[in-house]
């Protein structure tokens, strides 16, 4: 298990400022296969051999994120599936959305 995937996710109540661009890299260089997109979104596609092993693989995402109480955006197509995380209260970046990526994936294993 990754140091990352080992942590857990804190809920931002906001007031907090999102990660400046050199600590996004750092912490990007530890979830493999994650990019950034509009400078704050880390995003990633899995892809399956089908749309039934897709929807399994959104429905592990959603439980983990329940408990965890982080809520990623997700796309479902036939065996696709795209992983969006930031954090919304701040429309950036926290530690927590790299921990929630390296948790998505072990489930992806």
């Amino acid at each position: 298990m990754s140091e990352l995937a080992a942590k857990e996710c804190v809920p931002c109540k906001g007031g907090v400022p999102p990660m400046e661009q050199d600590r996004i890299q750092e912490y990007l260089s530890q979830v493999d296969g994650w990019g950034i997109e509009k400078g704050h979104h880390l995003t990633r596609t899995f892809t399956f051999a089908d749309f039934k092993t897709a929807l399994d693989f959104v429905n592990k995402v959603g439980n983990m994120a329940e408990k965890q109480g982080h809520h990623p955006d997700l796309y479902l197509a036939w065996g696709i599936v795209k992983v969006e995380i930031w954090t919304h209260k701040i429309n950036g970046l926290t530690e927590s959305d790299f921990i929630f990526a390296a948790k998505v994936d072990q489930l992806a294993r």
